[in-house]
């Protein structure tokens, strides 16, 4: 037993306890009143799902297991799985262990890259990585131990296996797409000795001398981990899993979300978004420039993409740790440059609109420049870098579900017909 999997089976009947204590004495507790808005506007608010895996406050950012994002932007993916799984960082041992599960569990059967190999050569690279993640559910070891027979409360442990596997396999799945629908060559196996991100950016091919493009995967799958239980990709994974569909099946709902413009691909969109302001005023321009133009994009209906969050009401902690990076790394770089003057001005043009709840960044409007800058240009391809790192959030929510029997999801929905009902008749005119 691994001293992730030993940690787990040490705290899980704590956490099985806890929460059947405050159902029981506190489970009629009213946390959330709904509105006709909310019930037409995709549940926004809405107060109905537990995820003690982050929480987003609209005031400071994304927050994991109690610790500010910004707090965490220099630790690996792999502690950040373990402290989402078990609210505790790693030490040495827990983590040279868990990186050992990862390399011994790397391996990609070959029916997988036969799969690819078979699809349309322009499919969408998250096609790709949805399919070869789908495609190895015969691999689940929930799936054969479920058959099988086995007790409810043992649920999360082959579910951490499925996790870990998936997990395990996923940055080289991932490279591995990216060099056969990109035409860059043969796969590049991974390296024992790298950790996760870095193995990740050695598989991907990228030239890079400098080392510093494996610390931006570093710091690109820590900041997408996780981000509360209630976007969708999380919600859609959590929804299948509630019907103890496997990690395989589960993820790959998740991914089907992520892969949507209004999640994922928001990054290439304000990278593209870029690019067009400095292809026409023919490198970054001033700030009066960028000003003008600002207004001039929302005059003509458009939005500035990048700019305002459903949750946060203020600058987005992982668009801060991007852009110091990029100040640390790449300061000479004209479309780094020109992110770093649009989070100058953008604001300010924002707030005398006045049409936004929320005028600052999110991530999406820093992480597409920086990997362009080290030549990682295929757009298409972003969300794949976005859906390696979501799945650690996906996977260890799924695990803790699964210690915690979280029930099936199925809210109950009213018509139109029904809501008309709820509202008030006008008060008859007075006499």
């Amino acid at each position: 037993m691994s001293a992730l999997q030993k940690r787990l089976a040490e705290i899980i009947p704590g956490l099985r306890e806890e929460v059947k204590g405050i159902t029981k004495n506190h489970g009629d507790i009213k946390i959330s009143d709904v509105t006709i808005a909310q019930a037409y506007g995709g549940m926004r608010g809405v107060k109905g799902m537990i995820c003690d895996t982050s929480v987003v406050n609209p005031d400071s950012g994304l927050v994991i297991r109690g610790i500010p994002l910004n707090e965490l932007t220099g630790k690996l993916p792999e502690e950040i799985f373990y402290l989402l799984l078990t609210g505790e960082m790693p030490d040495k041992t827990a983590m040279k262990g868990l990186q050992k599960e990862y390399s011994e569990r790397a391996k990609v059967p070959k029916y997988v890259w036969d799969v690819l190999e078979a699809m349309p050569k322009d499919s969408h690279p998250m096609v790709m990585l949805d399919t070869a993640i789908l495609v190895m559910e015969k691999e689940s070891e929930f799936r054969k131990e479920y058959d099988k027979g086995m007790k409810k409360e043992d649920y999360w442990k082959p579910t951490l296996e499925d996790s870990l596997n998936i997990l395990a396999k996923m940055p080289v799945i991932a490279a591995g797409i990216y060099r056969m629908r990109f035409k860059k060559g043969n796969r590049i196996a991974p390296k024992k000795d790298l950790d996760w991100g870095a193995n990740y950016a050695h598989m991907l091919g990228i030239k890079d001398k400098s080392g510093n493009f494996a610390k931006l995967c570093q710091l690109y799958l820590t900041l997408h981990c996780d981000h509360e239980g209630g976007n969708v990709s999380a919600f859609s994974a959590h929804t299948v899993g509630s019907a103890l569909s496997d990690a395989y099946y589960s993820l790959s709902a998740g991914l089907n979300g992520l892969a949507g413009p209004l999640h994922g691909l928001a990054n290439q969109e304000c990278l593209s978004w870029i690019l067009d302001v400095l292809q026409q005023f023919k490198g970054v321009p001033s700030d009066e420039e960028l000003y003008k133009f600002s207004w001039d994009t929302l005059n003509s209906g458009r939005v500035i993409p990048g700019y305002g969050h459903a949750v946060l009401r203020v600058t987005d902690p992982r668009f801060t740790a991007f852009l110091e990076f990029g100040k640390k790394y790449i300061p000479e770089d004209p479309v780094f440059q020109l992110v770093a003057k649009v989070y100058d001005v953008v604001p300010k043009v924002l707030k005398e609109q006045g049409k936004v709840k929320d005028p600052w960044p999110n991530v999406d409007a820093g992480s597409g420049a920086l990997l362009y800058h080290y030549g990682l240009t295929e757009f298409p391809y972003y969300t794949v870098l976005f859906a390696v790192s979501r799945a650690m959030g996906i996977l260890a929510q799924l695990v803790l579900n699964r210690a915690l029997g979280t029930p099936i999801t199925r809210p109950k929905s009213v018509s139109t017909a029904w809501i008309k009902k709820q509202i008030p008749s006008a008060p008859a005119p007075q006499q």
